[in-house]
C-alpha cells in the first residue's frame, strides 16, 4: 500500500457543509430583500451559480464576475433590477458564519494531524474561508491554507498547484494525496499536478470517464482506510 505524508483538503463539502451554509446564507438574504425564498428561487441561483464558477474553473471569467453578477442574473429572470455587487456584499456576512461540519470531518482531521501534514487547498474568498475554518475549530489543525484569491489561480489550474508546492517545505507529490468533493476542480486539478486525488462523492454522484480519481470514498471515515490509519483506543 503507498504510503502518503502530506494530505490536501478541500473545504466546501469535503469538510465544512457549504451546502448547509448556503441554504441559510440565501434565505437570509431574500428575506432581507423581501422576495419570497422559494424552492424555484433557490434551483436558478444553483443553476447560474454553477455555471458562473465553472466558467471561472476553466479560466473563462474573474472570481469577482462570478461573485458581482450571480444575484443580479437571477433577479434580472424574475424582471427584477438589482445591485449585484451590493447583494453579495450582503450574501457574504451571512455566509461566513456558516460553519457547519460535514459528519466526522473534525475527529477525522484531529487524528490525522498526529501523523500527516495537512493543508487546506481551496477555491473561494479568503476572509470567508479562513472565518469559517477558525469558527469551525478546525484551523489549527493545518499547517497552511492555501485560498484561490490569495494565489492568483484557482483549481484545477496547474499554476494553482504549483504555488502551492512551492510553499509546502520538502514536498514531494509522490507523497501527496488530494481529497475533495469536485471533480472537476480537486481530481482533475490533483491530476493535472501529478498526485494521487481521493473524491469524496457521498451523494454517489455519477462518474466522468474522463476525470477517474485514484480513490472514491462515500464516508470521510473510509479515508483511513486509504491511509491504512489504524484507530488509537484513548487509554
Amino acid at each position: 500500500m503507498k504510503t502518503y505524508r502530506t494530505l490536501l483538503f478541500d473545504v466546501d463539502d469535503t469538510l465544512l457543509d457549504f451546502g448547509a451554509a448556503e441554504n441559510t446564507a440565501l434565505r437570509l438574504l431574500f428575506e432581507e430583500q423581501n422576495i419570497p425564498f422559494t424552492d424555484q428561487i433557490k434551483a436558478d441561483y444553483k443553476r447560474i451559480n454553477q455555471h458562473l464558477w465553472r466558467s471561472f474553473e476553466d479560466g473563462g471569467i474573474s472570481r469577482d464576475e462570478v461573485m458581482n453578477t450571480r444575484f443580479s442574473l437571477l433577479l434580472k429572470e424574475y424582471g427584477l433590477e438589482a445591485d449585484g455587487a451590493l447583494l453579495e456584499k450582503k450574501y457574504r456576512g451571512f455566509l461566513e458564519e456558516g460553519h457547519q461540519l460535514i459528519d466526522g470531518a473534525f475527529d477525522l482531521i484531529e487524528r490525522l494531524r498526529r501523523d500527516y501534514d495537512l493543508y487546506i487547498v481551496t477555491n473561494g474568498v479568503s476572509k470567508t474561508q479562513y472565518k469559517r475554518l477558525r469558527d469551525s475549530g478546525l484551523y489549527p489543525s493545518f499547517q497552511d491554507i492555501f485560498v484561490s484569491e490569495d494565489t492568483g489561480f484557482q483549481k484545477p489550474m496547474k499554476e494553482f498547484f504549483d504555488y502551492v508546492f512551492a510553499r509546502i517545505p520538502d514536498f514531494s507529490p509522490e507523497q501527496g494525496l488530494i481529497i475533495g468533493d469536485s471533480l472537476t476542480a480537486d481530481i482533475k486539478g490533483g491530476r493535472l499536478a501529478g498526485l494521487d486525488t481521493c473524491w469524496f462523492n457521498p451523494g454517489r454522484k455519477a462518474s466522468d470517464p474522463d476525470i477517474v480519481p485514484t480513490y472514491q470514498i462515500q464516508h470521510l471515515d473510509e479515508l483511513e482506510q486509504i491511509l491504512n490509519v489504524e484507530r488509537k483506543t484513548p487509554v
